[in-house]
C-alpha cells in the first residue's frame, strides 16, 4: 500500500493554524502523543484532489526556529525529521496577516530549510479592518514560495490551498534558490564543513545541526565530527542566533515596505483595544475575571449534574436488571460490583471533563483565556507559578482529573509539574458528599449575624483551606528545590473573536476519549482489585457468614431487606478490605478513626464520594436512604467498645481535614501518571499528601478533644 504524503502545519501561536487544520480535514481528526513528551499531536486526512489524499499534522506553535518549550521541540524535531512518526513531504506555513512582521521571522526560517512550502495567509479580514493591505503576488515574489489567502472560519480559500499543496507535492524541487539572508557572514566556514558531512542539506539546515546536533538522534561518529567542527571554528550559537534575527528583521522590513500598506498609527483604536481597556482594567478587570470564573465553576456543577445523575441512574438500573436476571454467584458479583461499578466510576467523570474543556475552548476561541493568564500572573508568580496555572487550580474545585489535564498549556516544565502536584488540594465536587454528611453531624444549623449559615461557613472554610495550603506549598517549594530553568511569562493577547461551537465540541469529544482510554484502564484495574478485597475473606469465612443468615432469611416474617443489609455489612467487616481496616485501626486511632472509618478510607480510594455509600453499608442503611436523616442518626448513635460515641466533634473535623488534604482518588493518580509519564510523581504526591493529611488531622483531633 502506497504511503500517503505527510503535510505539517506550522506557525506562530494564535495564527489560526488549528482552524485551518480543521477546515482542511473537515475535523476528521485523530489524537496521539509524541513519544516521551506530554504533547498531543493531532492529525487528519485531507482530500487534496479527487484522487489524492494527504495526512495533515497540526504541530505546536513556535515564534522562532529556536525551541525553548517541550512542545516547541516537538515541532523543531519534526521539521528536521527527528520524529520517527513524522517525515514531512511539505510544509504549510500559517501566517497571521494582521501581525505579518512578527510572523515572517519564523516563516522565513522555515523557507530557508528548503522544504517544499506554501504560505497560508490567515486573518486577512482582520488585517483589512486594521487598514492593512497586502500585495500577495509581490509577497510571493519576495519570499519565493506560493502564498494563498484563506479564511478557515468561512471556508474561503481552502480549495485553492489544497490545489496549491497538490501542485507542490508534484513539483517537490521548487523552492527559493537563494537564502533569505546571507548566511556566509554568520558562519560560512563551519556551515560548509557540516554540509560536507550531511549532503544534501541547505545552508540553514547545516547551521541548525551546528546549534542543536546534541539533541538530534545521530550516529556517534557524525556527532563527534560536528562537535569537532564546532570546536575548531569556535562557533558561538547564542551570538549567531542574535545576529541572524537582526538580519532577518532588516530584510523583513524591506519586504514590508514593498508589499504592505499600513495605516497611520494615530488611527482610532479597534474594538479589541477598547474592550481590553475594560477587561484588563487594574480594578474592574479582576471583578469581571472573578465573575467569569465563578460562572464557569458553577456551570461545571450545574451542567454536569444532570448527565452525571443520568449515568449514575443508568448504571444503577443496569445493575439491578442484571442482578435480578443472572444467577447469584461470584461471576455475577464480579460483573456488577467489579466491571460495571468500575466502568460507572470512569464514565461519571466524562460530563465534567467534556463541559470543562468545552468552556475552556470557548474562552480560548474568544481570546479571553490569554487575558485571564495576564491578570493572574502577578499573584501566581509570587507563589512560584505563573498566570497559566490559575485555570487548572480553579478547575480543580470541580474535578482534579480535567484540571490536571488542562495544565498542559503551561510552558515551563517545573511550573507545570508544581501545578499538577498542588491541584488535588483544591476540594473537588467528590468531597462534597463527605463534607455534607460530617458537617450535618457536628455543626448545628445556626446563623451568624442572622443570615450567614454556620454550616455554610464551615464548608467554605474547608474549600479555602485547600486553596491556601496549595499556594503556600508552591511558595515554600522555592526554598527547597532549585529550578533548572528560568521562567518567562511571554504572552500574546490575541484579538477577540466569535467562539466556534464545532471546535469546542471536537475538543470535548477528544478529551473525553483520551481520559476513558488512558486513565480508564488504571481506574478499571484498581476497581477490580477493590472488588476482590471486598468480596473475599480468609478461609471459608464468607460461607460461614452466609450460612449464619440463611436460616433467618428463610423465615416467613423475616425483614429480607434489613437482614440482607446486615449480611453485607458483616461480610464487608470480615473481608480482606475489613481486615485491612482493622489492621489500619492502630495507625488511624490517633486521628479518632475506628476500623469502619478505616474501611471507608480504603474503599473511597476508588472515588471520594464512595465514603458515604460505604458508611451506609456498614451501618445497614438502605440505598434509598443514603444521605438522608437515617444515615446521620445511625452514625450519631454509633458507639465504641467503651460506650463513647464514634463521631464526636473532634473525630468529624479530623475526618473532614483528612479528606481536604489526602489524595483519596485513584482517577487523579492515574491522570498524574499519564501527564508526567512516570509513577514517581504520583507516588511522591500520594505519600506527601497522605502524610500532610495525617499530621494536620492529628492536630485537629487534639484541638477539639
Amino acid at each position: 500500500m502506497k504511503k500517503i504524503p505527510q503535510i505539517v502545519l506550522v506557525g506562530n501561536p494564535n495564527s489560526g493554524k488549528t482552524s485551518l487544520f480543521n477546515a482542511l480535514t473537515g475535523m476528521n481528526q485523530k489524537v496521539g502523543n509524541f513519544p516521551g513528551v506530554t504533547v498531543d499531536k493531532v492529525s487528519g486526512i485531507a482530500r487534496l484532489t479527487d484522487s489524492w489524499e494527504a495526512e495533515m499534522i497540526d504541530l505546536p506553535g513556535m515564534y522562532s526556529l529556536y525551541p525553548r518549550r517541550p512542545d516547541e521541540w516537538v515541532t523543531y524535531k519534526s521539521l528536521f525529521r527527528q520524529e520517527k512518526s513524522i517525515q514531512p513531504d511539505a510544509v504549510v506555513i500559517v501566517v497571521d496577516a494582521s501581525n505579518l512582521k512578527r510572523n515572517l521571522l519564523f516563516c522565513t526560517q522555515i523557507i530557508d530549510l528548503k522544504l517544499p512550502a506554501v504560505l497560508a495567509l490567515t486573518m486577512v479580514d482582520l488585517a483589512a479592518k486594521k487598514g492593512i493591505q497586502i500585495d500577495i503576488p509581490g509577497l510571493e515574489r519576495e519570499l519565493g514560495v506560493p502564498v494563498v489567502a484563506v479564511n478557515p472560519r468561512k471556508n474561503k480559500g481552502i480549495s485553492n490551498l489544497k490545489k496549491t499543496i497538490a501542485l507542490l507535492l508534484q513539483q517537490r524541487s521548487l523552492h527559493p534558490v537563494r537564502d533569505f539572508i546571507d548566511l556566509k557572514e554568520l558562519a560560512g566556514t563551519p556551515i560548509q564543513e557540516v554540509k560536507t558531512l550531511l549532503p544534501p542539506v541547505s545552508d540553514y539546515t547545516a547551521l541548525h545541526y551546528l546549534v542543536h546536533h546534541e539533541s538530534f538522534d545521530l550516529p556517534e561518529p557524525l556527532q563527534e565530527a560536528i562537535e569537532e567542527v564546532e570546536i575548531k571554528n569556535s562557533f558561538n550559537p547564542a551570538k549567531t542566533q542574535a545576529e541572524e534575527t537582526l538580519k532577518r528583521y532588516q530584510r523583513i522590513k524591506q519586504i514590508m515596505q514593498h508589499t504592505v500598506s499600513e495605516p497611520d498609527p494615530l488611527q482610532r483604536e479597534l474594538f479589541t483595544q477598547k474592550l481590553d481597556m475594560i477587561l484588563l482594567h487594574r480594578r474592574w478587570g479582576y471583578v469581571i475575571l472573578f465573575g467569569v470564573l465563578f460562572l464557569m465553576f458553577q456551570s461545571v456543577f450545574w451542567l454536569a449534574q444532570h448527565p452525571m445523575d443520568w449515568i449514575d441512574y443508568g448504571f444503577a438500573e443496569l445493575s439491578r436488571f442484571l442482578g435480578s436476571r443472572l444467577p447469584d454467584n461470584r461471576w455475577t458479583d464480579l460483573l456488577i460490583n467489579g466491571l460495571i461499578a468500575g466502568l460507572s466510576g470512569i464514565l461519571m467523570f466524562v460530563p465534567q471533563i467534556m463541559i470543562l474543556f468545552g468552556l475552556i475552548t470557548l474562552l480560548e476561541d474568544t481570546g479571553y483565556m490569554a487575558r485571564i493568564s495576564f491578570l493572574t500572573d502577578r499573584l501566581m508568580r509570587n507563589v512560584g507559578l505563573n498566570g497559566k496555572s490559575v485555570m487548572p487550580l480553579i478547575s480543580g474545585f470541580a474535578c482534579a482529573v480535567p484540571a490536571i489535564m488542562s495544565a498542559r498549556g503551561i510552558e515551563n516544565r517545573w511550573e507545570r509539574l508544581l501545578t499538577i502536584l498542588i491541584t488535588p488540594l483544591m476540594s473537588c465536587s467528590a468531597r462534597l458528599p463527605v463534607y455534607t454528611i460530617l458537617i450535618g453531624l457536628v455543626v448545628p444549623q445556626q446563623y451568624v449575624f442572622g443570615f450567614l449559615s454556620l454550616q455554610g461557613l464551615v464548608m467554605m472554610a474547608l474549600y479555602m483551606l485547600g486553596l491556601v495550603t496549595g499556594l503556600a506549598l508552591a511558595y515554600l517549594s522555592r526554598f527547597f528545590i532549585r529550578r533548572r530553568e528560568k521562567s518567562y511569562f511571554l504572552l500574546e493577547l490575541p484579538p477577540y473573536r466569535r467562539p466556534r461551537w464545532s471546535n469546542a465540541f471536537t475538543t470535548m469529544v477528544n478529551k473525553a476519549r483520551i481520559f476513558v482510554t488512558d486513565a480508564g484502564k488504571v481506574i478499571m484495574i484498581i476497581s477490580l482489585l477493590l472488588w476482590a478485597l471486598s468480596a473475599f475473606g480468609p478461609g471459608n469465612m464468607m460461607h460461614r457468614i452466609e450460612k449464619k443468615y440463611a436460616y433467618s432469611l428463610s423465615q416467613p416474617n423475616a425483614d429480607i431487606n434489613e437482614l440482607n443489609r446486615q449480611l453485607q455489612a458483616e461480610k464487608l467487616e470480615h473481608s480482606y478490605a475489613g481486615i485491612l481496616g482493622k489492621t489500619l485501626e492502630p495507625v488511624i486511632a490517633p486521628l479518632g478513626f475506628d476500623w469502619k472509618i478505616g474501611i471507608a478510607l480504603i474503599t473511597s480510594f476508588a472515588a471520594r464520594e464512595v465514603f458515604v455509600g460505604t458508611m451506609a453499608t456498614l451501618y445497614s442503611v438502605g440505598d434509598e436512604e443514603i444521605g438522608s436523616r437515617m444515615l446521620k442518626e445511625k452514625m450519631s448513635a454509633a458507639r465504641r467498645p467503651d460506650g463513647s460515641p464514634v463521631f464526636t466533634k473532634a473525630t468529624a473535623f479530623s475526618l473532614m481535614i483528612f479528606y481536604v488534604f489526602a489524595l483519596q482518588c485513584m482517577s487523579t493518580l492515574a491522570v498524574v501518571r499519564r501527564e508526567t509519564r512516570s509513577w514517581k510523581w504520583p507516588a511522591l504526591q500520594f505519600l506527601f499528601m497522605t502524610l500532610l493529611a495525617y499530621v494536620i488531622s492529628f492536630i485537629t483531633y487534639r484541638l477539639f478533644l
